[in-house]
């Protein structure tokens, strides 16, 4: 149950919250595996692919210059060093591809959030990880910067991540109510230090943020993103 007279400050998670990400990515790995079909079949270079991510996450972090490095070296391993410099140069190409996702809002999300600021109760907060100038450049193209008092762009989201946030916003953890798609990185960890969380699943999830989901007195799961209007 979300205590709203308790709620001073509420973030937003952007990519699959906000605007869509992650079906851009799922296509590009659908184009990658395709033209390495010669070295294996789909399954083994998507896992093999999802490995090179893990293995670069502490050195590369997210977004689609990580990936596509993670690509172009997941290439080289499956072919044995022997995939054309043609091939890599299109890899290349669809991993810039990703830089220019176009981040039109999604349904309701631009309404609802004219609402919320409207309201003048809560302070509006955007919290993201992945690259800076990636992140602001497709904040930048959705329109919704405006509604933002504060922009957050974090290289992950744990529970140290989430108490430094709350204390860069002068509030105590119970005062937070976070909105995300990503039950991994934007609720679980928010639930941790005591504040609130509003999941509201996305229909694709990229590997790393699926884990198992739970009840919690503080958490509620939502169908549109609109339905936070109601909860608050």
């Amino acid at each position: 149950m979300i205590l709203k007279d308790d709620i001073k400050a509420i973030a937003f998670d952007a990519d699959d919250t906000l605007w869509e990400n992650q079906p851009f990515f799922d296509d590009v790995e659908e184009k990658f595996c395709s033209l390495l079909s010669e070295y294996g079949g789909c399954g083994h270079i998507r896992e093999e692919l999802f490995k090179t991510e893990m293995k670069n996450m502490d050195e590369l972090g997210y977004g689609a210059m990580a990936f596509t490095l993670s690509m172009i070296e997941t290439a080289l391993r499956v072919s044995g060093n022997c995939v054309p410099a043609g091939k890599i140069s299109e890899i290349y190409s669809l991993g810039r591809s990703l830089l220019r996702i176009p981040a039109v809002p999604l349904e309701g999300v631009a309404e609802t959030l004219e609402k919320l600021i409207r309201r003048s109760a809560f302070r509006l907060v955007l919290m993201t990880k992945g690259s800076m100038l990636d992140q602001q450049r497709k904040l930048e193209r959705s329109g919704l910067k405006r509604f933002f008092e504060h922009v957050e762009i974090v290289s992950d989201k744990d529970e140290n991540t989430y108490r430094m946030v709350v204390e860069s916003l002068g509030i105590e953890p119970s005062e937070l109510l976070m909105v995300g798609n990503s039950f991994k990185s934007d609720i679980a960890p928010v639930l941790q230090i005591g504040g609130y969380g509003a999941y509201i699943p996305f229909h694709t999830t990229w590997q790393h943020e699926k884990t198992e989901e739970f009840v919690h007195p503080r958490l509620v799961r939502l169908e549109r993103f609109s339905e936070l209007c109601d909860l608050l």
